[in-house]
């Protein structure tokens, strides 16, 4: 049996029919959601910060020779580097905390009486520096003057520094956490909430010891370079956010 135009027509108007319905339980569920209560919650950053002493140091030292030949500069470089290298060992210090850091050879050129560089070379400079590692703190003054008494005439910049900071980090993060719950408590007081449980917690940047540099200075006195370690800070942060009620 054949479907007439009449039913056709019918049909097609209880279809859209059906659609408009469906688009408009469709806008009333989106708009139910838009208004429903909003999760009420209180965000904090907290901040730890801790000290501790250096237990080793790090220290740089080398030697500068020059020569008109570059052979004659390195071989004056060698024979005192060699001096150096041996009286880190009688310091006690191991293989493993001694490192080359730096080694050129450069030609040295004629300058005019302006300062400005010619072509002619005049002799050859040859740069050698050793990084040192000195793990104890009484021997920096000593190491250093007996350095200088072999024949490294370049001293750079000392760095103390703590070998393990993992401990005071660990412990500025928990300085960090208990300054957040502090400062909440006394916000939600004052606002008059109560916080909920902890919806988020994330670390919001650390900062690591810092080496405190010294610049090595060579005495010529009999006495031992006189060195201060001080103190290193550590720092963290943290972001938690609770909800109130």
């Amino acid at each position: 049996m054949g479907i007439s135009g009449k039913s056709i027509s019918r049909f097609a108007k209880l279809g859209a029919l059906g659609l408009s319905l469906a688009l408009v339980t469709s806008s009333a569920a989106i708009a139910d959601a838009g208004n429903g209560p909003q999760k009420r919650v209180l965000t904090v950053t907290g901040q730890g910060e801790v000290h501790g002493v250096p237990d080793q140091a790090m220290l740089s030292a080398g030697v500068v020779t020059t020569a008109r030949t570059a052979a004659d500069a390195l071989k004056d470089n060698a024979k005192a580097m060699n001096a150096v290298f041996a009286t880190l060992k009688r310091a006690g210090i191991a293989d493993k905390d001694m490192q080359t850091s730096d080694f050129s050879v450069q030609p040295q050129y004629e300058t005019d009486k302006n300062g400005n560089t010619l072509r002619d070379i005049t002799g050859y400079r040859v740069a050698n520096t050793v990084n040192v590692r000195v793990t104890d703190l009484a021997k920096v003054g000593p190491t250093l003057d007996a350095l200088v008494a072999s024949g490294a005439n370049s001293i750079g910049d000392i760095a103390f520094t703590i070998k393990d900071p993992k401990p005071l980090m660990a412990k500025a993060r928990a300085e960090a956490v208990a300054d957040a719950v502090a400062r909440a408590q006394t916000l939600a007081r004052a606002a008059g909430v109560t916080l909920g449980p902890i919806v988020s917690i994330s670390e919001g940047g650390y900062s690591p010891p810092r080496p405190m540099y010294r610049m090595a200075v060579m005495a010529e006195a009999s006495a031992p370079t006189p060195m201060a370690a001080g103190e290193e800070s550590v720092t963290a942060g943290v972001n938690i956010t609770w909800a109130i009620r």
